[in-house]
């Protein structure tokens, strides 16, 4: 099994002025590629080379879960964005609404979390076994799988995320993060997880068909002419 580079789910400046062109290009082609090819040249010849993503990270340990983390890390993300105007699902608004109070409130405890990490690293909100949204904070490339939580939305606060557009401030890009988080990749994520756990829209497109299936869905809704 050899992984590939997601293709992206939205052209390299769809994003602007939020996020440029310029750091979509570094960003995807050199650091998240970067990542998928040291995946496939590390796992060759181990026990792992024939195993899906979610394997290797809950299994692996060194650079192999470092790179295949920041792979499954990284499709994530990109899923979690888009330029086009979503808004939550009522079942996600009243989660939110519940765990956090409004959502607002979870804007403002996320971006606080996100801003506090230190270092590099990724913040996420996740459900846990009992069905609550949580927010959770790792380094470097550690993520909610290792702890069997339900990833629904990942942001990434490396600085190559960033630095380009907003050099070292972190709290600009946040908050225009949240302009064009994609709502209904999240809400599809919960309502897909509270029916059925195990099979969720969570795995990376390296690993699911259903999630290729939605981006592909996604990419036709973007050039249908309204």
């Amino acid at each position: 099994m050899k992984f590939e580079l997601m293709p992206l789910p939205f052209s390299e400046t769809a994003l602007e002025p939020y996020i440029s062109s310029e750091t979509i290009r570094y960003h995807y082609a050199k650091h998240h590629a970067t990542y998928v090819d040291k995946l496939n040249i590390l796992k060759e010849g181990t026990e792992f080379e024939k195993k899906p993503l979610e394997y290797i990270i809950k299994n692996a340990r060194g650079a192999l879960f470092n790179n295949a983390a920041q792979v499954y890390n990284h499709d994530f993300y990109w899923y979690g964005l888009t330029h086009l105007s979503h808004g939550a699902s009522v079942e996600l608004s009243d989660c939110i609404e519940r765990d956090f109070g409004s959502m607002q409130k979870f804007k403002e405890i996320f971006i606080a979390k996100a801003t506090a990490l230190f270092g590099s690293g990724w913040v996420w909100l996740v459900l846990d076994k009992d069905a609550k949204l949580i927010i959770k904070e790792y380094s470097n490339a550690d993520n909610p799988l290792k702890e069997n939580l339900t990833p629904l939305l990942t942001c990434d606060v490396w600085e190559h995320a960033y630095y380009i557009d907003k050099r070292n401030a972190r709290a600009e890009y946040l908050e225009n993060y949240f302009k064009i988080i994609n709502w209904r990749f999240v809400s599809d994520n919960l309502a897909n997880a509270l029916n059925d756990p195990t099979n969720s829209y969570s795995q990376p497109c390296n690993d699911n068909s259903e999630v290729c299936d939605y981006i592909d869905a996604m990419q036709e809704y973007e050039h249908t002419p309204s």
